[in-house]
């Protein structure tokens, strides 16, 4: 694993995210290593030595350019974390994160109509409880499956989904609006992963995902159409399978996860 610090000229950008009009990523590259990451096949990472999941570089100077930034923004929704995980690893040390949400804090955010958002992986997140209230932030956690060995092939360096749950429970219990995302959805166990999420999420986004060539041939270029066949029962590797089936969005699996899932959170 790599980790780097490094400064950069700028850091809120606007986002092209529906229902998104700003983003800050304090990290580029992450070391959770999801394989389907779109981030993986951009060019500035294309073309770097290391291979996804093994790099993070630490945007040091982040908070003091929000602190100056933030002053040229409309209000709108700012998120944190659209292309890295604003609580792998490195943050534990570098606190990149915590910085921005100090600065955010510092410049009055709210009162400006900046609407704070938080999506992570990571219960790392509850160390940050008190800035993310001061800030009446949303926060969320990326659910994408209520399997562990799915978790495992797909999110390797990424903590386990029960981690992430009770997380969600202790911000909604601290008083904070929290969500999942569960997207890309994985292979699962719709009602399953329903009854793991009810009571600790406010909203949940789906996202059956429009997967690129580029993505796909990610999973391939892993191995992991092997580890499935592998460590699966047939009907699951069937259900991957069909996901890959055709260009644009994935017929079968997805619909029905989604429909089944949408299903179980309408009491919302």
């Amino acid at each position: 694993m790599v980790v780097r610090e490094f400064r950069v000229k700028g850091v809120l950008v606007r986002s092209r995210v529906p229902g998104v009009d700003y983003s800050v990523n304090p990290y580029v590259g992450c070391l959770h290593g999801c394989r389907y990451c779109y981030v993986a096949g951009m060019p500035y990472v294309r073309t770097r030595c290391e291979e996804w999941g093994t790099f993070a570089d630490a945007k040091v100077n982040a908070p003091e350019l929000v602190a100056r930034e933030i002053r040229r923004l409309s209000p709108g929704v700012l998120v944190i974390g659209v292309a890295t995980d604003p609580y792998q690893p490195p943050e534990a040390e570098f606190r990149v994160t915590r910085g921005i949400l100090e600065a955010l804090a510092d410049a009055n955010a709210p009162e400006r109509g900046i609407e704070v958002r938080v999506l992570t992986k990571s219960s790392l997140v509850l160390r940050d409880v008190d800035l993310l209230r001061a800030l009446g932030a949303e926060v969320g956690l990326s659910v994408t499956t209520d399997s562990e060995e799915v978790r495992r092939i797909f999110e390797p360096g990424a903590p386990p989904i029960r981690e992430r749950v009770e997380a969600l429970r202790e911000l909604k219990g601290a008083g904070l609006r929290t969500y999942t995302f569960v997207g890309p959805m994985l292979p699962m166990d719709p009602e399953r992963l329903v009854e793991m999420l009810v009571g600790a999420v406010d909203r949940v986004v789906l996202d059956r995902l429009n997967y690129p060539w580029r993505v796909r041939d990610l999973y391939y270029a892993h191995g992991l159409g092997h580890a499935l066949k592998e460590e699966f029962a047939l009907d699951l590797a069937r259900e991957l399978v069909e996901l890959f089936s055709r260009r644009g969005v994935p017929a079968g699996p997805t619909r029905r996860w989604a429909a089944r899932l949408r299903r179980g959170f309408s009491g919302l």
